[in-house]
């Protein structure tokens, strides 16, 4: 969906992703909580608050009016994914509710429903993926929205890790669980990022298949980072980790290192394909993913500093702060125009 045609995708062309708007307001307004821009990290909270239940509401309406389009998009190896970020959406959502609105309760209904989508979209989708019959190519199929599904689960991961301390003599299970968590999708992101790359490096790469949810590529190891950052800190609550937590933070360490790798080279890319190749820079949907990553990076590294005691880390996350202030503001701001002229179109 891109502001060039905002009349022929309304509702029936919404996209799947959509719920990444949830995401990157969120990780924004936690990367301003963790950073000392407490103003910011309310604001963003009041306008997930808005913005959650609209999505829900759209998401509702879109599949009570126009079902043949979101099963078309089901079956879609592009757009299928895209549905992975409502569970992360959803547990985003939940660590605003517990770091910024500092709801204990409502960010435990929101990881009880955010697992409960991880059970029901994330499995269901793949499994839909895999046993269909009318493939299309690597190629045309695979990309870094894919890495979503990570995203998805390690955003259970990260509320749980949150949550625990707060849970008791629950706190023990409900950390090998997001122990669980954090390492089985771990595993998946290696699998998909081996097959994104091959289709980088082996295929040709037009400007228009550089699509922003390749930021997602990133994103997902930073949310793997986090996730990890935060089973360090929850670690005297559960035997297990204790007994792996030279594991963990050498994991985590990885991990950051990874994101890091990513950074570079999405600029070139995306350097390549609006400045070489000359590609439109107008409002899509899926720049929500590209605001992603660098909120997550913000909070990452923040985190990380304490994981693995190296202070002078903060100074990183101190400027990526800004630099997702400025992308959520700008993506912001394209959503504004964008309805503005669909509503001139109608």
């Amino acid at each position: 969906m891109t502001a060039g045609a905002p009349a022929a995708a309304g509702l029936a062309g919404m996209h799947p992703a959509y719920f990444a708007l949830v995401m990157a307001t969120g990780i924004v307004s936690l990367a301003c909580s963790l950073l000392g821009l407490p103003a910011g990290a309310i604001a963003l909270f009041g306008v997930n608050l808005v913005c959650y239940p609209l999505l829900w509401l759209l998401l509702i309406l879109r599949i009570a009016r126009h079902g043949d389009r979101v099963r078309a998009d089901l079956q879609h190896h592009g757009r299928a994914v895209g549905f992975f970020t409502i569970v992360a959406a959803t547990c985003v959502l939940g660590s605003q509710c517990l770091l910024v609105g500092h709801s204990t309760a409502a960010a435990l209904v929101l990881w009880c429903l955010g697992i409960a989508l991880w059970a029901l979209l994330v499995y269901p989708v793949l499994a839909i993926l895999i046993v269909k019959s009318d493939k299309p190519s690597l190629q045309e199929g695979i990309g870094g929205g894919w890495l979503v599904s990570v995203v998805a689960v390690q955003s259970v991961s990260v509320l749980g890790a949150q949550l625990a301390p707060e849970l008791g003599s629950s706190a023990p299970m409900v950390l090998l669980f997001s122990l669980a968590m954090w390492l089985g999708s771990s595993a998946l992101y290696l699998w998909i990022t081996a097959l994104i790359f091959y289709r980088y490096a082996f295929f040709a790469m037009p400007a228009q298949d550089l699509a922003p949810a390749y930021w997602i590529n990133m994103g997902a190891a930073a949310i793997s980072t986090l996730a990890g950052t935060l089973l360090v800190a929850a670690a005297p609550h559960s035997p297990v980790i204790e007994q792996l937590l030279l594991f963990v933070r050498g994991c985590t360490l990885l991990w950051w290192a990874t994101a890091t790798w990513w950074i570079p080279m999405l600029v070139i890319l995306g350097g390549w394909r609006h400045g070489i190749r000359g590609y439109p820079l107008r409002y899509d949907p899926l720049y929500w993913s590209a605001v992603f990553p660098l909120g997550m990076y913000t909070v990452c590294t923040a985190r990380l500093s304490h994981a693995i005691e190296a202070p002078y880390l903060i100074a990183i996350a101190e400027v990526f702060v800004w630099i997702a202030l400025a992308a959520w503001c700008m993506v912001a701001t394209g959503l504004v125009l964008h309805l503005l002229g669909w509503r001139r179109s109608r």
